[in-house]
């Protein structure tokens, strides 16, 4: 497990934009982290994280993937961004103090593009899930 200031070791962005608190998990194929939502956070919307906010811990988790990877292969980590999002679906948007749950499996890697699905769970429920075409700067 990766947490705290290890975690930024991990993804390219930088607080105030973090939405991702620990590495639970990470193998070639499946990442896990988890996260719990701040009053503060700049996805907070009265009271509750956003869309855009699931969307990025999503985004979040798969680059903590990548970085590990890079990290385990003694490489730099690599800046990505999101080129698609299909079948986003939202079921609830979690509130402030809740605790995140997120999974990230790459279905398909063609060099430097990935189709990734991602799935979130807030109180042993799932809360969102999409899939994520992702282009990695090398």
């Amino acid at each position: 497990m990766i947490e705290g200031e290890s975690i930024l070791s991990l993804i390219p962005q930088q607080p105030p934009f973090v939405m991702i608190d620990e590495l639970l998990f990470s193998d070639d194929n499946i990442t896990k982290t988890s996260f719990i939502i701040a009053a503060d956070n700049v996805f907070v919307i009265n009271g509750e994280f956003s869309e855009a906010g699931l969307m990025e811990n999503m985004a979040q988790t798969a680059a903590a993937g990548s970085g590990n990877m890079a990290r385990i292969e003694n490489r730099p980590v690599a800046n990505g961004y999101i080129g698609q999002v299909k079948n986003f679906e939202i079921y609830s948007l979690p509130k402030v103090g809740d605790i995140l749950f997120t999974e990230v499996k790459i279905e398909v890697q063609i060099f430097d593009a990935g189709i990734v699905s991602g799935k979130i769970w807030c109180n042993e429920m799932e809360v969102a899930q999409c899939e994520m075409k992702i282009f990695i700067n090398q």
